[in-house]
C-alpha cells in the first residue's frame, strides 16, 4: 500500500448500475468527521449526475456502519475549543452547505447496509436513507441523550415518521442500544440477514432495483413519499393524479414497461433525466 492513506469514503460503480459508498475509517469505527461529511454528500452528488448509476447503495467497511461523531472532535467542542481536521494545521476547503438528510434530495434510491454499530450521526445517516438493510445483532442507538445532548441532526423528525412517536420517544429519551433484529420488529429496518450474507443480499436486492425499475419512476415515488404525507390528503391525491396523467402520456418507460411484459423479455429504461416533464412536475412538491 506504500503507507499512503486511504480516503475516508470510498466510491465505486458496477456495470449494472450501482454506486457503491464506502464509509471508510474503520480504525475510528468509521466516526463522522466533517471531511466525511463532506466526502459522502459529494459521492452522492456524484452519483446523481452520473446516468450510468441507478441505485446507491451505502454501507461501512469493518466492524461499524458509524459509530457517531469522532469523539476527539467532541472532546474539543466541549471545552469550547473547534473540533480541527487532525491535518496538522492544514486548511480544509470550504465546505459546501448541505443538510444531514442531503441523501433525500438525491433523485435516486439509496439503500443503507448497516454492517456493524450504528449510532448518533450514524443513525442519523441511516434514516436519511430511503430502505435500511442490517446484520445480525447490529447495535443501533440515538445516543445523544447520554451524552448531555439533544434529539440532534433530523431524528426528531425521521424517527416518528418511521417507528411512529411512542417508538421515537422510547429511543431518543433512553437513547438505549437496541438490536438489528428489535429494530426490523420496530420497522426502522427493513430486512436482517447474518453479517457475512449482508453485502451480498443488500446488492442482489440493489440490482433487482435497477434492472426491472425505470429511474424515473423511481426518483418520482421517492418524492411523492417524502412529501406527500406532508400535505393535507385531498392535496396529495391531486398531486398524484397530475403526475399520473404525465406519465401514461409521451412516456417511454410507460411504452417500454408494457411492451417488455408483454414480450416476455427484460425492460430497457432510459437513464434518470431530470429535464423530463414528470420529474419536472414532481419537483414542485
Amino acid at each position: 500500500m506504500g503507507g499512503e492513506k486511504e480516503e475516508p469514503v470510498l466510491y465505486e460503480t458496477t456495470d449494472d448500475g450501482l454506486a457503491i459508498v464506502t464509509l471508510n475509517r474503520p480504525e475510528r469505527m468509521n466516526a463522522w468527521t466533517g471531511r466525511l461529511g463532506q466526502l459522502l454528500f459529494d459521492a452522492y452528488d456524484r452519483a446523481a449526475e452520473d446516468p450510468k448509476v441507478r441505485v446507491i447503495v451505502l454501507t461501512g467497511r469493518g466492524r461499524a456502519f458509524c459509530a457517531g461523531a469522532d469523539m476527539g472532535g467532541l472532546a474539543a467542542e466541549s471545552q469550547g475549543k473547534k473540533a480541527g481536521s487532525g491535518g496538522g494545521g492544514a486548511k480544509e476547503p470550504p465546505r459546501k452547505v448541505r443538510l444531514i438528510n442531503h441523501g433525500q434530495s438525491i433523485p435516486k434510491p439509496i439503500i443503507c447496509a448497516i454492517n456493524g454499530a450504528c449510532a448518533g450521526l450514524g443513525l442519523a445517516q441511516a434514516l436519511a436513507a430511503d430502505i435500511r438493510f442490517a446484520a445480525a445483532g447490529a447495535k443501533i442507538t440515538t445516543s445523544f441523550a447520554r451524552r448531555g445532548l439533544i434529539a440532534e441532526h433530523g431524528t426528531s423528525w425521521a424517527l416518528p415518521h418511521i417507528v411512529g412517536l411512542g417508538n421515537a420517544m422510547d429511543l431518543l429519551l433512553t437513547a438505549r442500544v437496541m438490536l438489528a433484529e428489535e429494530a426490523k420488529d420496530m420497522g426502522l429496518v427493513q430486512k436482517v440477514f447474518p453479517k457475512e450474507q449482508l453485502m451480498e443480499e443488500t446488492l442482489r436486492y440493489a440490482r433487482e432495483l435497477a434492472a426491472n425499475v425505470p429511474p424515473m419512476s423511481m426518483a418520482v415515488i421517492k418524492r411523492q413519499l417524502l412529501r406527500h404525507p406532508l400535505l393535507p390528503p385531498d392535496e396529495a391525491l391531486h398531486s398524484s393524479n397530475r403526475l399520473m396523467g404525465i406519465s401514461t402520456k409521451d412516456n417511454p418507460d410507460y411504452a417500454e414497461g408494457v411492451k417488455s411484459f408483454m414480450e416476455k423479455r427484460p425492460p430497457a429504461f432510459r437513464p434518470f433525466d431530470p429535464n423530463a416533464p414528470l420529474y419536472v412536475e414532481a419537483s414542485k412538491l
